[in-house]
């Protein structure tokens, strides 16, 4: 397949007809994950077809949004986002977004799709009030990291794992660098 650079991508709100490309670029994403670092979860059989199902069932969620970028009639690349508000009985209420999921098909990527995504998904978010977006990307994921980066994200938290079931008993911390710029 042939890609043009000038091709330009439609960013648009998921639809029904959507689904197998959403389960396709999922299942990509969750291999480019374990192959960044074994440690991460592998897809269970058919997780790909109710994950693009869930995305579908909740188009009328109002507190939630999956965007598609669309080339030429084919979905290239997706981005799921939601407003949460963890523990409002605990914390001051702050409504943040949380991007969940993004991904563009590698033969699409260096083509500004997944700033695109962001970007609209960013400006829903303002639209209903929420004035920060938080997400997660994996320590191994340098293209992840420096895209994020370039939209200017910053570290606020690190994620740790202890392995329960080390050698002899033993247990060890496993530390998740970030990359700090002072």
């Amino acid at each position: 397949m042939t890609h043009k650079r000038s091709q330009t991508a439609l960013i648009r709100p998921v639809e029904p007809r959507d689904a197998a490309a959403i389960a396709r670029l999922w299942q990509m994403l969750t291999d480019y994950h374990v192959a960044l670092d074994p440690r991460l979860p592998g897809a269970t059989e058919g997780a790909a077809e109710r994950y693009a199902a869930r995305l579908i069932e909740r188009r009328s969620d109002p507190s939630a949004l999956t965007l598609v970028a669309e080339v030429g009639g084919e979905v290239v690349g997706y981005v799921l986002g939601a407003i949460v508000d963890l523990h409002p009985d605990l914390f001051e209420r702050v409504d943040a977004g949380f991007i969940a999921d993004i991904f563009v098909d590698p033969a699409w990527r260096g083509r500004g799709i997944a700033r695109e995504l962001v970007t609209t998904l960013n400006g829903w978010f303002a639209q209903r009030g929420v004035d920060r977006a938080e997400l997660q990307v994996a320590t191994r994921n340098r293209d992840g990291l420096r895209f994020w980066e370039a939209m200017g994200g910053e570290p606020l938290m690190v994620r740790m794992r202890i392995d329960l079931a080390a050698e002899n008993g033993r247990r060890r911390v496993r530390r998740i660098r970030v990359r700090r710029e002072e």
